[in-house]
């Protein structure tokens, strides 16, 4: 809930960064028109109040032209121009307003200090609970009436326990409200640090003067409780992961670059130039973007076109940084590297995108912005009023103001999200859905528009070949033999399918792939060929019309069987997009595939709006422009390509057959086979979001109700406590009343036909 970050080293690091000894102007890029720019790691920020506060303060000074935060990555993008602004001020503006900050480096992107984080809360929720069950255990006797030494001694054993209890189970709340009064602003852990720090000193106070009330039960509770709800945002927060760094990973450290004297040397990377001449060995990923000017192969480029199918790549032709090289070696002029190379282009493109999506502002978020300085006004408010009333009476006026403090501290407030995301998380999981991003439940509540990639979302990426009534047994043990000694993915769906039909392989020798070509060995004295249907010797030109892919086999240069291969559709997509189109959902496809291919898919599916041949700039553009529309948008897709498309839209979901940085981008992934898991994904997310909606009125409800009762004195400290702990309970239970909301499990159900019925389900999904 706290949007104002606090941290041990802030002070260090504030030092660190205004100082040139440390090296900051190492970090510092100049670019081509005279402007400076930095990147700064501020692992820290949490929540949309922050991105707004560091922009918002940066807008104010003059010579800024760009301040952007990324809340995925921590990262604040700065640039500016020198002589009107250094670069020591620029820091200075992140660190004034209280945030640590350091220089941005991809391999140490603030994970450690995330986790370190996440250890901290777990270490103080312990131990907040282990104080909270003693000293409600002690308390019982004072409960019931024990009175004088007995009583006092109760109280002295729960002091015991609780002061060390709130001094370290509360440092992250006192950190944060340090800072943030340090700065001259106000967030949700003021009101909570006074409500602790006051009751637990007053508490100690009628300990020593042999009182007859304690509140240390309020306090430590009230901490258990606050810590609880902050644990389950930080857990369901670190969830959520950038694939920028994974995709920096497909950069290759250096290359071997062949000089005039056509001598190899290997380089870093970074040293690498437009101009130069590059050797690319098979199995070796491309560091720059670069034409071929010597050499033929199979290139994996489904990072940019998201097809799994190599494509034969030969001299002219032009690759791109990050594509895998698989059968022959390559010899490229560079054209373009670092962030100027189509890698580099995908990376900006990531994190603009994902730029968009941080600025969305959380349900919790926006209350938080009103909440604390109305809990202080009222305690404040409350204090004097008593103090005149009272005719002084400070004893009664303080212990007032902290039952105020209590009963509004934002427990109820503070679990209302994360306790819906948990049960609603638990409920997907078991639905075969991983939910990354919490705050992707609010975001996927909303959509009105879903895009869909082709290749491995809305088909299965998993080749079948067409029924061959040409190909004799003779030719099929042939081509099993020829197919055994391939890595491309025809000549492995073939080598399964034979081999499911009980085709044994042919003796065959002198075994060679023909990079780009096919495999090539000799048979019975004869030359056999598997492969591109024209290097086999068929009398045929590439059809543009075609949907299928078709390998060949030859023999003697005769074409004696070709075998076609088609990419069948994922279960239930069909299903799923007419169920979508019934509940008014807008639907497209997008594809880097051909025209054909992508028509044939959408002309079975139903689907109108479909684009072919697009790269991965072309798909964010088209999410772009849908979100400028005002569409609420959800990317469903697999690819390498798809990465910034996924980070670019509402909400995204990936399958767990993606790529990895397809799943690291995706919001959520599906773990099973079939399509309806988005229909489940937005089931849930909006009854997920109904529900955070329901706890935000019950803690309404009941502030209404206690805030005016602890005002008139009517609620102690530990009424407080107690009335604070019951809305926490209720807006538990309500969350746990999600689940009771839930449809039953089913099982699929397919007529006798093996198509699907007309009336689905799914395990543990929805009806379609």
């Amino acid at each position: 809930m706290s949007c104002c970050p606090a941290s041990d080293s802030v002070k260090s690091s504030v030092q660190g960064l205004s100082s040139s000894e440390f090296g900051l102007a190492q970090w510092v890029h100049q670019s081509d028109d005279n402007r400076q720019s930095l990147d700064l790691l501020v692992p820290t920020i949490h929540c949309g109040g922050c991105i707004k506060r560091i922009e918002d303060g940066y807008n104010q000074l003059d010579g800024v032209t760009k301040a952007r935060v990324n809340l995925s990555t921590k990262r604040l993008s700065l640039e500016w121009h020198p002589d009107k602004v250094t670069a020591a001020q620029m820091v200075d503006v992140v660190t004034n307003l209280g945030y640590d900050a350091r220089p941005f480096d991809n391999s140490k992107s603030g994970e450690k200090d995330s986790d370190k984080a996440g250890r901290e809360l777990l270490r103080a929720l312990a131990v907040a609970g282990f104080a909270a069950a003693n000293i409600m255990l002690l308390s019982v006797s004072v409960w019931a009436g024990a009175e004088g030494t007995t009583r006092q001694l109760f109280h002295w054993l729960s002091a015991l326990v609780a002061m060390p209890a709130v001094i370290y189970a509360g440092r992250p709340f006192y950190r944060s409200a340090f800072n943030a009064l340090a700065h001259r602003h106000l967030n949700m852990d003021v009101p909570i640090s006074l409500a602790v720090i006051l009751a637990s000193a007053m508490s100690l106070y009628e300990t020593i003067t042999q009182g007859p009330e304690t509140y240390f039960d309020a306090a430590v509770t009230l901490l258990f409780f606050l810590l609880a709800g902050r644990y389950l945002d930080h857990m369901m927060r670190e969830k959520a992961r950038s694939a920028v760094s994974q995709l920096l990973s497909l950069n290759a450290t250096g290359a071997t670059i062949i000089d005039k004297d056509g001598e190899h040397q290997f380089v870093p990377v970074g040293e690498l130039e437009p101009g130069m001449v590059i050797f690319v060995a098979a199995g070796e990923r491309l560091p720059v973007d670069g034409e071929i000017i010597n050499g033929t192969s199979d290139v994996d480029r489904s990072l940019v076109t998201g097809e799994s199918l190599p494509e034969k790549m030969q001299v002219g032709m032009k690759l791109e940084s990050g594509v895998m090289n698989l059968t022959g070696a390559l010899e490229l002029r560079v054209t373009a590297v670092g962030k100027d190379s189509f890698l580099g282009e995908v990376i900006k493109l990531m994190e603009a995108a994902e730029q968009g999506k941080a600025r969305y502002m959380r349900i919790a978020d926006r209350a938080a912005q009103i909440y604390a300085p109305a809990v202080h006004l009222l305690a404040g408010l409350t204090f004097l009023g008593w103090m005149w009333w009272s005719g002084g009476d400070w004893h009664m006026s303080i212990f007032t103001a902290i039952a105020v403090l209590i009963i509004t501290c934002p427990c109820a407030l503070g679990l209302a999200v994360p306790a819906v995301q948990i049960v609603a998380s638990g409920m997907l999981f078991r639905r075969g859905i991983l939910v990354k991003d919490g705050a992707a439940l609010e975001r996927m509540s909303d959509i009105d528009t879903v895009v869909f990639d082709k290749t491995g979302t809305l088909t299965s990426g998993e080749l079948i070949m067409e029924e061959n009534n040409s190909a004799t047994p003779e030719s099929q043990s042939v081509a099993m033999a020829l197919a055994t000694s391939s890595l491309h993915p025809l000549s492995r769906a073939l080598h399964k399918t034979l081999s499911a039909n009980g085709i044994i392989a042919a003796q065959v020798t002198e075994l060679r792939e023909i990079p780009g070509h096919g495999v090539e060995a000799l048979w019975q004295g004869k030359t056999v060929r598997l492969g591109q249907p024209v290097w086999c010797g068929a009398e045929t030109v590439h059809d543009e019309n075609k949907t299928n892919s078709v390998v060949a086999l030859s023999i003697d240069g005769q074409v004696c069987a070709d075998f076609s291969f088609r990419d069948s559709l994922r279960n239930g997509a069909k299903q799923t997009i007419s169920r979508l189109t019934q509940q008014g959902i807008s639907v497209h496809m997008i594809s880097g595939d051909c025209p054909a291919a992508v028509a044939d898919i959408a002309g079975k599916l139903g689907i109108d709006d479909y684009h072919a041949t697009m790269t991965p700039a072309g798909k964010v553009k088209f999410i772009e422009d849908l979100l400028a529309s005002n569409h609420k948008v959800l990317m469903v897709g697999d690819g390498m390509n798809d990465a910034p498309s996924l980070a670019a839209a509402s909400a995204s979901l990936a399958p767990s057959s993606a790529s990895d940085i397809g799943r690291t981008a995706a919001d959520m992934v599906f773990t099973r086979s079939d399509l309806y898991a988005v229909i489940d994904a937005l089931d849930v997310s909006r009854r997920s979001t109904r529900h955070v909606l329901q706890n935000f009125m019950l803690a309404i409800a009941y502030n209404l109700v206690a805030i005016p009762l602890a005002i008139v004195g009517l609620a102690t400290p530990l009424l407080a406590a107690i009335a604070m702990s019951s809305s926490s309970i209720v807006v538990i239970s309500n969350a746990l009343r999600l689940r009771l909301t839930a449809r039953s499990d089913r099982t699929i159900k397919k007529s006798k036909h093996k198509q699907p019925a007309v009336k689905l389900m799914h395990k543990g999904g929805t009806a379609l």
